[in-house]
């Protein structure tokens, strides 16, 4: 018996908005059937579907799923009103401006409808294989993590409505940060202890261009994290200390292209009895040139949907932990002397 199709909506058609359509176009579960934007030159360039002025009007056309792709100010109270109606609903990171945003999401959860959020970095090729090969335990347990991510910002970087506060609730720890510190998350489980030192170092914003967070959870892990619209040079990279060797997560593939060859390096730990260099042990690299992170992440909704099981990946809980993350980790930088 074939399987049905799900009706799509998206609401707002930015960078995501644009991915999401054409994930959806490719996939033969799901069909487009509205957009909506309030930018009238966007309406006018799209064609093959309905292209609506507001989110009232793409909601009262009842779709199967709506795809949150609106600046953080927004996707609360569309996502609110979509599970309202009855209709499931995957919305981008981040999951508003702050803990309430994500508060009054999880408070129009229900369990008749699916919420799922785009903590797309879960399924990339590198990430996938190093959570397998930590979840299979014969490298021991995770000592600590180490994460480096960050950007350059751009011409246009003054312009983005993500540096405005009121808009996006925070800088780049909110917009670019939280994929490192769901992924954090993703290996260790919650933490609890968080220190941040912030700044705004370069670009003349209301909102931090650069954080510095330190976190600890109950098990005894740490995770050191720097997020940056300062690293002139694209950068990703996630060290994964275990205490039988390490992972490192480096390049990612993207859109642009500027975070360089995705890959894998492993390695098992070896003292000066069995390394032929001291403090150097034989890697093994995989690299990966492939990235079907959207399609996978949708995948997974559509499956949680055909099976009715819960949504236990990029859900509302991890939305929740992350943001509770940043939370503390803006309450700890404001209460820095110097803080951004």
């Amino acid at each position: 018996m074939s399987k049905p199709v799900f009706t799509c909506g998206i609401a707002g058609y930015g960078y995501m908005g644009e991915i999401r359509k054409q994930v959806i176009e490719k996939s033969d579960r799901l069909e487009l059937i509205g957009i909506s934007d309030i930018n009238a030159n966007t309406r006018q360039e799209l064609s093959g579907c309905a292209v609506l002025s507001t989110t009232d009007a793409l909601l009262d056309k009842s779709p199967d799923i709506m795809f949150v792709c609106t600046p953080n100010a927004l996707s609360p109270k569309i996502c609110v009103e979509a599970m309202r109606r009855g209709i499931h609903v995957f919305c981008e990171k981040p999951p508003g401006r702050n803990l309430d945003d994500i508060q009054t999401i999880i408070a129009a959860e229900r369990h008749s409808v699916k919420l799922m959020f785009g903590f797309n970095h879960r399924f990339h090729p590198a990430v996938i294989k190093a959570k397998a090969i930590v979840d299979a335990g014969r490298m021991g347990a995770v000592l600590n993590l180490r994460g480096l991510y960050g950007k350059s910002g751009g011409i246009s970087f003054h312009n983005s409505w993500r540096n405005d506060e009121s808009i996006s609730g925070g800088g780049i720890l909110l917009d670019q940060g939280i994929h490192m510190l769901d992924l954090f998350c993703y290996f260790c489980g919650n933490f609890e202890d968080v220190k941040c030192f912030s700044s705004r170092a370069y670009w003349d914003f209301n909102v931090e261009d650069n954080a510095y967070v330190i976190m600890r959870n109950s098990t005894g892990q740490n995770a050191i994290f720097h997020s940056s619209a300062t690293l002139w040079k694209h950068t990703f990279r996630l060290e994964i200390t275990l205490e039988h060797g390490y992972i490192v997560v480096e390049g990612l593939l993207s859109k642009s292209g500027s975070y360089g060859r995705e890959r894998l390096v492993t390695a098992k730990r070896q003292f000066e009895d069995e390394a032929a260099a001291v403090g150097n042990p034989s890697e093994e690299v995989t690299y990966f040139d492939q990235d079907l992170s959207w399609e996978l992440e949708v995948n997974e909704l559509i499956r949680c949907i055909d099976e009715d099981t819960p949504v236990t990946i990029s859900s509302s809980h991890d939305a929740r932990r992350v943001m509770e993350i940043i939370s503390k980790a803006y309450l700890d930088a404001s209460n820095n002397p110097g803080a951004a």
